[in-house]
């Protein structure tokens, strides 16, 4: 009976160190792109960071300064006719933070309902400067108040006041120095007591307001 001849070193270990070799390299190239992904996050955050503690961004300061409502009727048919026209002041208090607005849009409602939208042109606005806006809603829309909405709105109608909300969906990049932010996306909310001026007859004078402002959303 011959014995069985084996080649020495023949045995396909060879080629399974060569597979564990290339294994061995990927991993430590991912680990290192991965670490190096890790390390430029975090020098950026932290870079964020400081710059926050440094300028501390205060809150933009948004004020109805003037409103003037010339029409507000409900029709038979649950259609609201309405002509606003709003002019806001806009200031930006804080120092070496300026500011783009790239995308501005007005809603106006009533007892929760929007019966209004209209777009406004957006504007650069420079450290500690002020700049003021213009927005009309003009035209009808179906508006259907329950009952106690309802009431609300046949008792303003004889006070000739009404209680309109506008909120401002913005679209804004913050710049300092030589940094720019992302997209941010705060929200603008005033709760408005707007006389109604028929025929040139106004009602009452209307009080400035200032606006709640909100970066977070």
């Amino acid at each position: 009976m011959k014995e069985a001849y084996y080649r020495p070193g023949f045995n396909g270990s060879s080629h399974c160190c060569c597979c564990s070799f290339l294994n061995c390299c990927f991993c430590c190239i991912f680990n290192f792109i991965f670490q190096i992904v890790c390390a430029l996050l975090l020098i950026v955050g932290i870079v964020v960071f400081i710059l926050w503690l440094i300028l501390r961004p205060n809150p933009v300061k948004f004020y109805v300064t003037d409103a003037s409502l010339t029409q507000f009727d409900i029709s038979p048919t649950n259609n609201v006719l309405y002509n606003l026209a709003l002019s806001m002041k806009v200031r930006n208090p804080n120092k070496c933070i300026e500011i783009y607005y790239d995308q501005i849009e007005a809603e106006a409602s009533y007892a929760g309902q929007v019966f209004a939208a209209t777009d406004v042109t957006g504007f650069y606005q420079g450290d500690k400067e002020t700049d003021f806006l213009n927005m009309v809603f003009n035209g009808q829309n179906l508006m259907v108040l329950e009952k106690d909405d309802l009431s609300k709105f046949d008792f303003e109608t004889e006070m000739e006041s009404f209680s309109i909300d506008i909120k401002l969906d913005l679209k804004v990049r913050l710049k300092s120095l030589l940094f720019k932010t992302l997209k941010l996306s705060p929200k603008i909310e005033c709760d408005l007591k707007v006389p109604l001026d028929s025929k040139g007859k106004g009602s009452g004078y209307f009080e400035t307001k200032r606006c709640h402002f909100d970066w977070v959303h």
